[in-house]
């Protein structure tokens, strides 16, 4: 048995807005953080760990969320949570007094992802496996128990979800010597940053070609013409043989985000991400019957609050990829039920990444995805930033992810990267608030 003694919670924030490192038309000076949670155990040596991404102030908050849950997981063994994670998790997004500040949605939610995050990291070790390869090698019962159906059994139902997983059975063992051998598809969005240069753009998609990329994300939706132009500079450097993607993230109304992408078909771009509100699910549907007779899909998924949500986006025909984020929703847990309906619905899983630690989570996820649900392979958002504070930053290799081998969720942060980048008495963040380069 391992018995959880205590939850600490860091505020954990990198000033990545110096150099416009995630900037895109709604969010401009982005300073990558994470609400960082580490579940300590009465084994000095086992710990869980886990996270939930934000982009600086308001990180604070999701901090206190994360301890405002302790009393969930304090005091409780492993094992007492794990035999039955379906009624723990839905026990904690259940919590009489805190769900008030949801319910299952915004900070409150992403805080029990962190929670969540950290239990799985913590039974991955315990069993000596990756998180991918501990969800895929679980029997289907027992992977269906980790579930809560509540507000989805009109999608998907528990005996389905089991129907689907079972028929995935037999190859397992042949996709999971497939991914050990090359990997997992990925695509860059680190060269398509709205407040980038031409000269920087145009340098980024060289180094990319160089590196083996074919797919490249690129920012828009602050002024059409502009966008244009910056499209125009990525086709002569990528060429039409490569494949271009574009990300609004939210920024228009639906008359808007279908005007503005008849003016950008002209770069066949695969897909539009995140075009308008996420929770808009008659909108994204309007859009996407926009789309398609231009040959461009509709994407979305990476701040939709919770399993409902996607649900609504895949009954509605709403959208044509399904792009999960591993901590926006409450964990692991919620992220099953989403894959088991995209793959009832046929709908492709390309998850959001980049920020802080989130490629180091969403691997896992596809991979098991891969071996275990859909039995698809699709491609990974891939963004070159911060993975040096990972103890086991993801591998990249001919453009693909390979797949983790260290037991756990490979999230655990370098303990000198915690002291460093902790908000506000970190070195970093004590010397910028000294000279007025931020603030508390």
């Amino acid at each position: 048995m391992v018995l959880i003694t205590s939850l600490e919670a860091l505020d954990i924030r990198f000033p990545t807005s110096d150099h416009h490192d995630g900037s895109d038309s709604m969010h401009p000076d982005p300073d990558y953080s994470c609400a960082y949670v580490i579940l300590h155990t009465d084994d000095p040596v086992l710990k869980g760990h886990g996270l939930t991404f934000t982009i600086g102030r308001g990180n604070e908050i999701v901090t206190k969320a994360c301890e405002a849950l302790k009393h969930h997981v304090v005091g409780k063994t492993l094992e007492s949570i794990t035999e039955d994670f379906g009624a723990a998790w839905k026990a904690m997004v259940s919590d009489g007094q805190l769900r008030w500040l949801g319910p299952e949605k915004g900070v409150i939610h992403m805080a029990t992802g962190a929670v969540v995050n950290a239990i799985w990291d913590l039974w991955a070790k315990k069993e000596g496996k990756p998180l991918w390869l501990l969800l895929a090698e679980m029997p289907a019962e027992q992977l269906v128990r980790c579930v809560s159906f509540h507000w989805i059994t009109d999608a998907i139902t528990p005996e389905e979800a089991v129907a689907i997983l079972k028929t995935n059975e037999p190859e397992k063992a042949a996709r999971i010597a497939k991914l050990k051998e090359s990997g997992y598809p990925a695509y860059t969005t680190s060269a398509g940053w709205l407040g980038y240069s031409d000269d920087k753009i145009r340098r980024l998609c060289r180094e990319g070609m160089e590196q083996g990329w074919t797919h490249f994300k690129v920012k828009v939706g602050v002024d059409v013409e502009d966008d244009i132009r910056r499209l125009k500079i990525i086709r002569e450097e990528v060429g039409f043989e490569r494949t271009v993607m574009v990300d609004a993230n939210q920024r228009w109304d639906v008359p808007v985000a279908i005007e503005y992408m008849q003016q950008l078909a002209f770069a066949k771009p695969w897909f539009i991400e995140e075009p308008t509100c996420p929770d808009d699910i008659l909108g994204h549907a309007a859009i996407r019957k926009a789309m398609a007779p231009l040959g461009i899909k509709v994407a979305t998924g990476e701040v939709c609050a919770n399993r409902v949500l996607f649900k609504q986006l895949m009954q509605a025909s709403a959208i044509d990829i399904c792009q999960i984020d591993s901590c926006r929703v409450a964990g692991v847990n919620e992220i099953i039920a989403i894959l088991l309906m995209a793959a009832k619905f046929n709908i492709p899983v390309c998850p959001h990444a980049g920020g802080v630690g989130l490629c180091e989570y969403v691997q896992h996820l596809s991979m098991f995805d891969f071996v275990a649900v859909s039995g698809r392979v699709n491609i990974i958002e891939f963004v070159d930033h911060l993975h040096e504070h990972f103890l086991q930053p993801c591998e990249i290799k001919n453009a693909s992810y390979m797949p983790p081998y260290l037991p756990g969720y490979s999230i655990e942060m370098k303990a000198e990267s915690l002291q460093t980048f902790v908000f506000p008495h970190g070195e970093i963040w004590a010397e910028r608030i000294r000279v007025g380069k931020a603030t508390l």
